[in-house]
């Protein structure tokens, strides 16, 4: 195909959006909009907390804030072209827009894979070797974990944008969806894509399975090492630091199964939104509201912070009402 029949396709394609003709516009927006606000608020939150808490400065809590970042940038990739949508006629996107959300998705989606993986690996570390934790999750480590994360999610990306967008668009440029994911952009595709769908569709389960056996295993033994435990406070413990992992993992691997495991007699175009609406909207604002409102640590610091402001701001008032 090559570059005659990328310069065949660079034309705008229309995003149908989540709901084909909305009886309420205004608020769907709403709505939308105020979990998007919520969203960024709570990862930035999130990443500024552990920024100048030293108390959060652990390889735990460089992993959640790189997980904040994934989800921040991952959440602004659909949303805010989302919204216009909704706001305006014009629903279009231009074809490198189009391939830029879906190679940004695509790294994204599989740097959280990997990310999630990683993470339980750290608990794994945390609960059953906690005397070399320090050696085994130090700096040089945790960087080539969010190195490798961020490096695997983009290879993904390469391998199969290239390829999505250089199948010939001939027919109906209208994509049942609110934003460029593959399965709905082949739909488009005027050749057979069966072939590519099935090599995607093992990719796609490959990615999932390799950080899924990670999480397994590094929890199998979490849980033996917990069995063995003789005090209940370790126990409690133990458990109160992975449970939170274990929530965001649930969520996020859930959608992802039926997404990318399930055969496509599962799927229909609506449910196929709604599942995508859920793991692109959805878990971005979830992810940093499960750790704060869970984690003991991170709500200690947002109250530390929280307390610091006001002390400053009466000191500001008083100071103010001295002058006057």
């Amino acid at each position: 195909m090559g570059m005659e029949g990328l310069l065949q396709n660079s034309t705008n394609f229309i995003l149908i959006g989540l709901i084909t003709h909305p009886a309420f516009p205004g608020l769907l927006f709403a709505i939308v909009f105020s979990i998007f606000v919520v969203a960024i608020t709570a990862n930035v939150v999130m990443i500024l907390l552990i920024h100048v808490d030293s108390r959060l400065h652990t390889p735990m809590y460089f992993l959640l804030s790189q997980l904040s970042i994934m989800d921040t940038i991952y959440i602004c990739i659909t949303v805010p072209k989302m919204l216009q949508d909704l706001l305006s006629k014009d629903k279009t996107i231009s074809f490198l827009g189009c391939a830029l959300q879906i190679f940004l998705y695509l790294t994204l989606i599989g740097g959280e894979f990997f990310l999630l993986g990683l993470m339980a690996y750290d608990r794994y570390v945390a609960v059953c070797n906690p005397l070399r934790y320090p050696l085994l999750m130090n700096r040089r480590v945790c960087f080539f974990v969010v190195l490798g994360s961020w490096v695997g999610g983009s290879l993904d990306g390469f391998m199969l944008t290239p390829v999505t967008m250089s199948f010939p668009f001939c027919s109906s440029r209208e994509i049942n969806h609110f934003f460029c994911e593959i399965p709905a952009v082949l739909k488009l595709s005027c050749i057979d894509t069966s072939l590519y769908e099935t090599l995607m569709y093992a990719c796609c389960v490959l990615m999932l399975l390799l950080p899924l056996s990670v999480i397994s295993v590094s929890y199998t033994r979490i849980l033996l090492t917990v069995h063995r435990m003789n005090s209940a406070e370790g126990r409690r413990k133990a458990f109160a630091t992975c449970s939170s992992h274990v929530m965001v993992v649930s969520i996020f691997y859930g959608a992802a199964f039926y997404t990318n495991v399930l055969p496509h007699s599962y799927h229909t175009p609506e449910k196929d939104k709604v599942v995508s609406a859920f793991y692109t909207i959805l878990t971005p604002m979830l992810n940093p509201l499960i750790y704060s409102l869970r984690n003991k640590e991170v709500a200690a610091a947002l109250r530390k912070v929280l307390g610091r402001c006001g002390s400053s701001q009466s000191i500001r008032v008083g100071t103010v009402m001295r002058k006057d």
